[in-house]
């Protein structure tokens, strides 16, 4: 992991974006909880640029939603991969940028499957979910709402 980057911006763009960048050699729940932890500090620190504190429930789904992305990083596209979040007035936008162009494709409903419920919970929590291929891999884009 490198050091995060925070930023203040103003007008259209977040008042806060920070990102962190995972060199993939930690494939275990050591990254995933580390992303968790980075969401949580990062929505702490939004009275710091002139926004209303986010309630614990938003944080919450913010880390569960980061979460899910990054296993889904770890699991099906091997290596390194970045985390970035911007923090709107009423939106959390979570990015995870990996190396696989294979967009996650969420599966049916199935309560009897164990696990890979993922990317239905994310699409289920947030308001879009969005897959931009780069000549490098994908970014998948998701939008919390924080209010």
């Amino acid at each position: 992991m490198t050091d995060a980057i925070m930023t203040s911006r103003a007008t259209r763009a977040p008042a806060l974006c920070a990102t962190v960048d995972y060199d993939g050699v930690d494939t275990g729940d050591g990254m995933v909880a580390s992303a968790r932890d980075f969401t949580a500090d990062f929505l702490a620190a939004a009275p710091a640029v002139g926004r209303a504190r986010v309630t614990q429930e938003r944080v919450d789904l913010g880390r569960l939603v980061v979460s899910e992305l990054v296993t889904n990083a770890v699991r099906h596209a091997p290596g390194p991969c970045r985390l970035m979040l911007e923090l709107f007035e009423d939106a959390l936008e979570i990015s995870v940028f990996d190396r696989v162009e294979a967009s996650p494709v969420p599966r049916g409903h199935d309560p009897g499957r164990v696990g890979q419920h993922g990317v239905e919970i994310v699409v289920a929590i947030c308001e879009s979910v969005s897959v931009e291929p780069h000549p490098w891999g994908k970014r998948v884009r998701v939008r919390l709402s924080l209010v």
